[in-house]
C-alpha cells in the first residue's frame, strides 16, 4: 500500500515494482481503479464476470493505482471488493492511494464494505506514505 498525495512518487514505485516482479518471471497487471470497476461493470453487463475475475485470479501481482481519484458506486465496489475477496492470502495486490483509511469512505459508501475492503487490503500489508511534497511541483518550482 502506498499513501501520498498526488505527485509524490506512488505510480513510480508501483511500476517499478511491477518491472521488478516481470524481471522474475512472475505474471503482473498495472490497472487504476477506475479502469478496473469499468472492466469489471462491463464484464457483469455482458455476464462473462466469473471468466474475468477467474482472469485476475491467475495473476500473481495486481497492480491497482489511483484508488481515491474517483468514487465507486455502488455496484463498482462490490465488484471491487469481490475481485480483492477472490485474491485473498493467495495472490499479491500492491495499491497506490491518495487518500488516508480515514477518508475511504468518500470513494466507498457503504460502511461495512469500506471496512472490508480496507481489512482484505491491509492484512499482511507493507503501508508505505509517500508524504505530501510534490515531486513534479517542486521540480517545476525550481525550473522557473
Amino acid at each position: 500500500m502506498l499513501l501520498g498525495d498526488s505527485g509524490t512518487g506512488k505510480t513510480h514505485l508501483l511500476i517499478g515494482l511491477g518491472m521488478a516482479a516481470c524481471e522474475q518471471g512472475r505474471r503482473v497487471r498495472y490497472t487504476t481503479c477506475a479502469q478496473l470497476t469499468n472492466e469489471l461493470n462491463e464484464a457483469a453487463d455482458e455476464r462473462r464476470l466469473a471468466r474475468l475475475i477467474n482472469k485476475y485470479s491467475r495473476i500473481e501481482l495486481l497492480i491497482i493505482d489511483e484508488l481515491g481519484y474517483v468514487q465507486l458506486d455502488s455496484r463498482g465496489a462490490e465488484l471491487f471488493f469481490q475481485v480483492l475477496t477472490d485474491r485473498d492470502e493467495t495472490s499479491s495486490i500492491a495499491v497506490g492511494t491518495n487518500l488516508p483509511f480515514s477518508e475511504w469512505g468518500q470513494i466507498i459508501t457503504d460502511p461495512r464494505l469500506v471496512a472490508a475492503v480496507i481489512d482484505r487490503l491491509t492484512f499482511n500489508a507493507h503501508i508505505i506514505e509517500t508524504g505530501t511534497d510534490s515531486y513534479r511541483l517542486k521540480t517545476s518550482r525550481t525550473k522557473t
